[in-house]
């Protein structure tokens, strides 16, 4: 089964310090690194190196960052030729600051903000011609509805990882097949007034919460709560967990496994992900992953 990934593709900075710095602070870091990133690429490079057949849709620069980040995903076995490469635009770039097992980001959108309306209706056949497709809100939200509007009219299963998160309405909620915020995010987009254990089970199979050291949990469609542990890691980078989460769920969808081994699966895979540093550098392979959900 193909799966389709459209939205951010980055390049991170990232920077490695003993902790995060207090408003108006200034630390000596320990090192820079610039590691391809972004929301949409790093989960398509997560489904990629777990077997999957991935396709990537998103617009990056004229520029060297471009043509690095192109070539990795290539590398990774990620299908770019949909990718657009923007004349005057930078391509996006996120700071990322690394200390005490845990990060602060800041992303700045660059050539991802050029993924609009008319470049989905330039791809929207190619888009069209998966199973599944996955989006995140590191794109234009204009264009996240309208992508989801012709994939819910043709009946492609939808995943929608919603970060960074904003309100969304209900009509656009029962047209994702799955939604996978964190405990923050769903505040956010539900209100912070609905209990979590409520929308569980009012979206069964489709609402996921990341509960980050808690693991991930769900309503399953006999209506009984599945929470899945966190896995124990010896944690050297969060940076791209929720990301390979999400690629590793997706992977395992376009399987067609039940949702309760996928998510055991997956958060095996982003428990994995942490004990290496940078996003995608820390993404397991299939093999990794199997060996340990044996």
């Amino acid at each position: 089964m193909k799966i389709s990934v459209l939205g951010s593709i980055n390049m991170d900075m990232t920077v490695k310090v003993d902790r995060i710095p207090l408003k108006g602070e200034t630390l000596r870091g320990e090192s820079i690194s610039y590691i391809p990133g972004g929301k949409g690429a790093n989960q398509a490079v997560a489904m990629a190196r777990l077997g999957a057949e991935v396709e990537m849709f998103g617009c990056v620069g004229k520029d060297a960052n471009g043509e690095i980040l192109i070539k990795n995903l290539n590398q990774n076995g990620v299908v770019t030729k949909n990718i657009k490469r923007v004349e005057g635009v930078y391509t996006g770039i996120a700071t990322i600051t690394v200390g005490e097992n845990d990060n602060a980001i800041v992303v700045v959108a660059g050539a991802n903000e050029k993924v609009d309306c008319d470049y989905i209706d330039m791809i929207k056949e190619d888009l069209l011609n998966s199973e599944l497709v996955v989006l995140q809100h590191e794109i234009p939200l204009e264009t996240v509805k309208y992508a989801i509007d012709i994939c819910y009219e043709k009946g492609v299963k939808i995943l929608l990882n919603p970060a960074p998160a904003y309100a969304l309405n209900e009509e656009l909620i029962k047209k994702v097949t799955y939604i996978t915020p964190n405990e923050h995010e769903a505040k956010i987009i539900f209100g912070g007034n609905n209990k979590l254990e409520d929308l569980l089970r009012k979206y069964k199979e489709k609402l996921i919460v990341t509960l980050g050291e808690k693991g991930v949990v769900c309503c399953l469609s006999d209506g009984n709560i599945l929470q899945v542990p966190c896995r124990k890691s010896n944690v050297v980078d969060t940076t791209g967990a929720g990301d390979t989460l999400n690629g590793a769920l997706a992977a395992q969808i376009a399987e067609g496994v039940s949702l309760k081994k996928a998510l055991r699966f997956a958060n095996i895979a982003a428990g994995m992900s942490v004990e290496k540093f940078g996003a995608q550098d820390g993404m397991p392979c299939r093999a990794e992953v199997e060996k340990e959900f044996k």
